[in-house]
């Protein structure tokens, strides 16, 4: 809205105001309105919220029942009014998407958030099956949004070539990445503070990207990635997510007083995936989010795995049954190892945090700490490989 200003009123350009303008003071603004607007006001929210039902299969589980839960409705409630703020209305010229991209795509995190919503309110808890098609959905809208209708540069790690990806192929591509980040985000929502920090750390770091290499020509052709011009508009969407994230994190730290539940951890989930595909290089979530993603992605993984397995035939039960003279002899030995990779993967509970509380019983202050000084460690190295092996 401050953006829109100078093109309805172009005298203001000559004023001290003309900072409104300024990408990196939108930035800022949205920042600080999000978090204050989050943090000041989400507690008159809490006698509206649905109750948590506990998880009953994760440890600790039952200390969260009857917490508020589905805080994600009222980040994004309150973070509008920032948004409307600093979030530029107008497309950018003349080589611009048909549509506004950036609110494109915020209509569908609040359609991310309201399937999230849904499951916090219901009586009984949504079949992973419908809440995986609804995502599935969610997903491909917001890949067309970023597509933008027209072809995609994409660059990747080692090699310094570009790559253009005609839209319908990229949305392609785009929708299952989206639909990771959200459940491994999803997933990784179990030890208060967890998910809201390192999707903090995330955001911030997928920011910087956007707004100081891939949204600044000079740093991106220095560096030989594509210049994307409306990198900083991504930078603003991610820094406002990220200062609604800090105001919840005020209330969610332990012992945390609510939850953001589903209605908060899938919509940040593709807000991150998002970011990520605007940075032009898909693996860049690995490089911004590798704790996240590991502590709940690996959940997945091994539940694919699992059922692969399953499906060719091999005995996945807890126990690998042993392997008999005559299976020796007949060649069968193959079958023993998918069972010890059976053994192996269900020896480790996951997500990962749930494994060290239950294992090697860390607090969950030492689950929140630990991970989030591995991301914080991780990511600056991981960030330069990306950039400078190539």
């Amino acid at each position: 809205m401050l953006y829109i200003l100078h093109y309805i009123f172009p005298s203001l350009s000559r004023l001290p105001t003309r900072i409104f303008e300024s990408h990196l003071f939108l930035l800022g603004l949205a920042t600080a309105c999000s978090a204050l607007c989050v943090g000041l006001f989400l507690p008159r929210w809490f006698g509206r919220l649905p109750h948590d039902r506990g998880k009953a299969l994760v440890k600790d589980g039952a200390v969260s029942a009857g917490k508020p839960t589905g805080a994600g409705m009222p980040m994004l409630v309150l973070s509008l009014p920032a948004l409307f703020l600093a979030l530029p209305l107008k497309c950018l010229e003349p080589a611009s998407a048909p549509f506004n991209q950036q609110w494109a795509v915020v209509g569908c995190i609040a359609l991310s958030m309201l399937t999230g919503w849904g499951d916090d309110k219901a009586t009984r808890e949504w079949s992973r099956v419908r809440k995986g098609l609804l995502d599935l959905g969610i997903c491909a809208l917001a890949a067309l949004a970023l597509s933008g209708l027209r072809d995609t540069t994409v660059w990747l790690p080692v090699t310094k070539r570009f790559f253009v990806v005609p839209w319908p192929v990229y949305t392609v591509l785009a929708t299952p990445l989206l639909w990771f980040t959200i459940n491994a985000t999803n997933c990784s929502d179990g030890v208060d503070g967890l998910a809201g920090s390192l999707t903090l750390l995330s955001l911030c770091g997928l920011a910087a990207i956007l707004y100081g290499v891939v949204g600044h020509e000079t740093v991106a052709n220095y560096l030989l990635v594509p210049h994307n011009q409306e990198g900083a508009r991504w930078a603003i969407l991610c820094m406002c997510a990220a200062g609604a994230t800090a105001g919840y994190l005020w209330w969610n730290a332990n012992p945390s007083l609510v939850l953001m539940g589903d209605a908060g951890s899938r919509p940040l989930g593709l807000i991150v995936g998002v970011a990520a595909l605007a940075t032009g290089n898909p693996f860049s979530i690995l490089v911004l989010a590798p704790v996240a993603l590991v502590n709940g992605g690996s959940g997945l993984l091994k539940i694919v795995l699992l059922k692969a397995m399953a499906r060719m035939g091999f005995d996945i039960g807890a126990q690998a049954p042993a392997a008999s003279a005559g299976d020796v002899a007949g060649g069968d030995m193959a079958r023993r190892h998918p069972c010890l990779l059976a053994r192996a993967l269900r020896s480790v509970r996951f997500p990962l945090h749930d494994h060290v509380k239950t294992v090697h019983h860390w607090s969950n202050p030492q689950v929140l700490m630990r991970f989030t000084l591995l991301q914080a460690g991780m990511t600056p190295l991981l960030f330069l490989i990306l950039l400078k092996i190539r």
